[in-house]
Parts: C-alpha cells; structure tokens; sequence
C-alpha cells in the first residue's frame, strides 16, 4: 500500500506546489516585471513562495493521492479480493494512517519552525523588489511617467544608438507650480557607473521655467519666468537601479515570521496591555466629576486623608432646565448649549481616539492568534482529507485522473471558500479566531467520518435511487413491489390467512376508534401518545405481508403492493379496507374448495 500511494503523492504534491506557484507568479507578475531583478533573486523569491504554499498543496495531494489509490485498488477489484481474503478495508488502510499521521506531525514543525523563515524571506523579497526602481524602456510618441518627478514624451528613437529624437520633457521635482519644460531635437538617456543616477544629455533644444519661488509672497497675475537655449545640456537625476534587500528583522517581528512560543509570548504581552490600559479608561471614566460633584469625597481625620465613594444625589422632583437658564443672567442660553455641546464632543473625540489604539492592539492578537492556531489546522486538515479521499475512492473505485481529479478539486473548492471565509471573519473580529480558523475542519470532519463508515461497511452512497426511496418512505409515498415467487417453501394457507388477517384487522379498528372519538385539535398529541403502539402495528403488518407474499395468486400479491410502509393513523381505514378485501377473498377460494370436494 505504501509502494502504491508514495509515488502518486509525490508527483501530485509537485503539481499542486507548482500550480499554487503559477497563480502566485500571476497575481505578482506586475511587481516582478520590468525591474531587471536578476535570475538568482527571482529563483529565491519562488524558492520561499512554493514553500509558503505548503499549507495548501499538502492537503490537497494528500486527497488526489488517497484518492487514486483506492480508485485503482477498487477498479482492478483489488478490493474486494482482499475483502474475501479477510482484510478489511481498515486494515488495508492501516499501513496509509501510520503514514499520512507521521506526514501530520512534519507538517507541525513545517508549520512552526521552517514556514515563518519562508515567509519572512519572502515578504522581505517582495517589498524589496516593490521598492526597486523599473528598468528604463521608454517607449515612442507615449508619455513615460517612470523617472520620479520627470515626464518625458518621445518622437522616436534608434534602438541601434539609443538616441531619442524630439524630446519633450515636464521636470515637475520642484512642484507643479515650478514647472521645468524642456524642449530638445535629440538626446540620450545613460546610468552612471553607481547605478544611482541617470545622466541626460541633451542636444539643440529650448529650456522655460516658472520662477515663482523667488516671488513667494507677491501677488502679482504677472509671474517671471527664464528661457534659455542651449546646444548641449546634462542634466544628473537622482534614480537608483540597484537591488536594495530590506532587513529582514522588519518581517521578522510581523505574526508571519514567529513560532508559537514567540506568539503566545506576544499574544499574552498585548492582551495583558489591553487589559490595564482598558481598566485605566474604565477607572477614568468612573471618577470623572459630572455637574461638579467628584466621585470622591476626601476626609481628613486622625488617620489621615481618607477618600469614599459619593453617595449619589436623590432629586425631590424633575429638574428644571430653565430654572437653570434664569439664573446665568447676562448669558445666552445658547452660548451655555455650544459649550456643553463642545465639551461632550471633545470628550467623545478623545475617547473615540483612544478605541481605535486599543483596536490596533486588538487586531495584532487576532492576526498573532490566526497564526496560532493555523500551526495545528494543516497537520488536522492532512488527516481529514485522507479519510475523505481514500474511503470515497473505494466507493467510486475509478482510478486515474478524470474523475478522482474532479472530486478533489471540488472537495478542495469548498475546504478552500470555507476556511478563507472563516479566516477573514476572525481577522475583522466578527468571529472567535478559533471559531474561524477551525471551521473548515468542522465542516469536512462528519464527512470524513461518514465516508469511512459507508465505505466499512460497503454502502451505496451514490445509489440515488436509494435516497429516493428513503424519502419517499418518510412521506409515506413508498409503494411496493411484490411480485408473484417462483418457488416458496412455506405455501400460504386460506384458513391461517384469514386468522391473521382478522386478529390484525380488529387491533386497527380497535386503535382506529379512540383516533376517530379524539378531537382534531388533540390528534396530534394522540399520535405522539400512541407512537410506540404504531411501531408494534407497522411490525405486525409487515409480519403478516411477509407470509401473505408467498401466495402464487396475482390478486393478493396486488392488494399486499398497496399496502403503507409505515402505519399512520390517516392510513388506519385504508387499511381496514385491504384486510376486509382480503378476508373476502380468502374466503371465496375456501367456499370454492369445498364445492370442488362435495362435486
């Protein structure tokens, strides 16, 4: 079994890594592109991003992997072999367990010792690249807007020599309101040796420029300006080409690039923060004196200065607002109004202000408590798509790539939508993090356990039909299909049927005449009552259908086909109906049996 599997997670472990790795390269494309990052940078940055990816494809060839196994397993009736050899499906899968749990328990410490290097190198990488300037490729008759501070504008130019022709460049580094405007027949563009500048020479050309900054200060519609011509001007700008790698220190000290003991460390630190910085808003806001009564009334006795709580003021009656109004004489009531207005804004800007730092501190636990428990959700997720992918091969026992391949991706859909939808209710606080980040195990766990337990005791999950049935036998719109049997071994006699039919039929009218005596607001609570004495009647009819099937008349066997799966009280004269008919019928063959005899 680990000879079979081992090989085919291997190569579908390298797909999934190297599709995840596309998509990566696909959304980063126009951050990576064009800014001349050499081969062995590039090589590194998807060097850390495939193993960032792990959490993702691991799971995912587990599920393909199990799948195909057991697919082929039971496509070659190597399945069932072994279940007619004794082995059950559990312990073929045995070998698989041990190893996809040793395959969990790497994926722990991938989680918590390799990934947050991965990640930190990798945001490292990218933010560093994000900051490097692009390469120069200046197009024709387009402005290119890629020199900081500079917008130039190109006739044409000669790809063999370089040079660009009819120039026309806006040099806004000194505000829009300083504009530089060059105008030139010919130029060339060149990187110093440093890699720090760009060196312009310019060739027969026209140079305007605003001089406001020297009139700052003076309003005047008549602003001077400065022209100059020239047959050759250099110009040196500021424009660094090199890779500059950040520290990764920076990324180091972010949720990604810390193990566990580092974030409950920081998770405990934060939330002990919150704590006491919350309880000091709290007390504040508590003590504040309101209508000039403090919180505490200070005494001075033997012992000392002694605070106690103020007891609060009782009115004898309402307050009169403009009782109060009348005795500020010489002030507006509505200068009074803005100030207390003013002030209760003032006070609710500062405690507004002081909520959005303790919810900085508040998302920093999230996203450390994320982190957290993502180191346990792959090893978990390892261990559930195996019980989904291996029992659900056996079930549909198609091997190869077609349909395991389309299973596993919809399985995986789904795990996906769960788990990024859970994530993002915890981050913005709208969930529990643990609530969040273990949904989507939750979810896939009952349909690993209902999988395995269908595929154990080899169970039609796909029979459609099936559910069908079973649907229609909870609606009680079920009906039978007996047919006439070829060969019996107990031959049903006329006498005992009717006995039978009898006993059963007065039990139904006997139960049928307390319903029809209860009220049609009680039914209902009749029916419960009564649930157990329905049971022991819906076993007895199928007891007696049992018998009467093996009678070779095609009369009873129809009357048996319309018969009820589950004995209700609606179906009670129904019922009594069929056992009258048959009762009838039964004995219409005795009374023809005896005048046979006495012919």
């Amino acid at each position: 079994m680990a000879q079979t599997f081992i090989p085919v997670f291997v190569m579908t472990f390298f797909i999934s890594l190297f599709i995840l790795l596309m998509q990566f390269v696909w959304v980063r494309i126009d951050e990576l592109v064009g800014k001349g990052l050499e081969f062995s940078v590039l090589a590194e940055l998807f060097f850390y991003a495939a193993l960032t990816f792990v959490p993702l494809a691991l799971p995912l060839a587990i599920l393909l992997a199990s799948l195909m196994t057991f697919g082929n397993l039971g496509e070659k009736f190597e399945l069932t072999a072994m279940k007619a050899a004794g082995v059950s499906l559990i312990k073929s899968m045995r070998p698989l367990i041990i190893l996809i749990v040793c395959i969990s328990i790497g994926a722990f410490f991938f989680q918590n010792n390799v990934l947050p290097i991965a990640q930190t190198k990798m945001w490292t990488l990218l933010f560093s690249a994000r900051q490097k300037s692009p390469e120069m490729e200046i197009p024709e008759r387009t402005f290119y807007d890629q020199i900081p501070g500079l917008n130039m504008f190109v006739d044409h130019k000669d790809p063999e020599t370089g040079m660009l022709y009819n120039l026309m460049i806006y040099d806004m580094s000194n505000g829009s309101d300083n504009t530089r405007i060059i105008v030139a027949d010919s130029g060339k563009i060149s990187m110093t040796v440093d890699k720090a500048h760009l060196l312009f020479s310019i060739y027969s050309g026209e140079q305007f420029e605003n001089l406001r900054s020297q009139t700052a200060g003076v309003r005047s519609n008549n602003l001077p300006y400065r022209r100059e011509t020239f047959e050759k001007k250099d110009i040196l700008l500021q424009f660094d080409a090199n890779f500059n790698r950040m520290d990764d220190d920076v990324m180091r000290q972010q949720h990604v690039g810390k193990d566990i003991t580092e974030l409950r460390a920081t998770i405990d630190s934060v939330e002990s923060r919150v704590d006491s910085i919350g309880a000091n808003y709290a007390r504040e806001i508590k003590q504040s004196s309101y209508f000039g009564l403090p919180y505490y009334k200070v005494s001075y006795g033997p012992e000392g200065r002694v605070e106690a709580l103020q007891q609060p003021v009782q009115l004898d009656m309402p307050l009169d607002i403009d009782s109060l109004f009348r005795r500020n004489e010489g002030i507006n009531e509505r200068s009074i109004i803005s100030q207390a207005l003013n002030k209760a804004r003032s006070m609710q800007q500062e405690y507004e202000y002081r909520s959005y730092s303790m919810e900085d501190d508040r998302k920093t636990i999230r996203r450390h408590g994320i982190e957290l428990h993502r180191k346990f959700t792959l090893s978990f997720a390892c261990l559930i798509f195996f019980f989904i992918g291996a029992p659900l091969g056996a079930i549909i026992r198609k091997g190869g790539f077609g349909l395991p391949l389309i299973v596993s991706v919809l399985l995986f859909i789904v795990y996906f939508i769960i788990d990024n939808m859970g994530y993002k209710l915890a981050r913005d606080g709208r969930m529990e993090v643990y609530q969040g980040i273990w949904m989507s195990s939750v979810v896939l766990l009952p349909l690993g356990v209902f999988l395995t337990y269908k595929a154990v005791h080899d169970s039609a999950v796909f029979n459609f039909d099936s559910y069908k049935a079973f649907i229609l036998k909870l609606q009680g719109k079920l009906t039978r299909t007996l047919e006439v049997k070829e060969f019996t071994l107990n031959e049903v006699e006329n006498q005992i049927a009717i006995e039978k039919l009898v006993d059963f039929d007065e039990i139904t009218m006997k139960l049928y005449g307390k319903y029809n005596s209860t009220t049609k607001l009680l039914r209902p609570i009749f029916r419960l009552i009564n649930k157990a004495e329905f049971t022991r009647m819906t076993d007895a009819m199928n007891e007696l259908i049992d018998y009467l099937s093996n009678s070779r008349k095609h009369a009873v066997v129809i009357q048996l086909n319309k018969y009820p799966f589950t004995l209700r009280a609606s179906k009670l004269s129904l019922i009594h109906e069929l056992n009258s008919s048959l009762i009838q019928w039964f004995e219409k063959e005795i009374a023809k049996g005896a005048d046979s005899d006495v012919v």
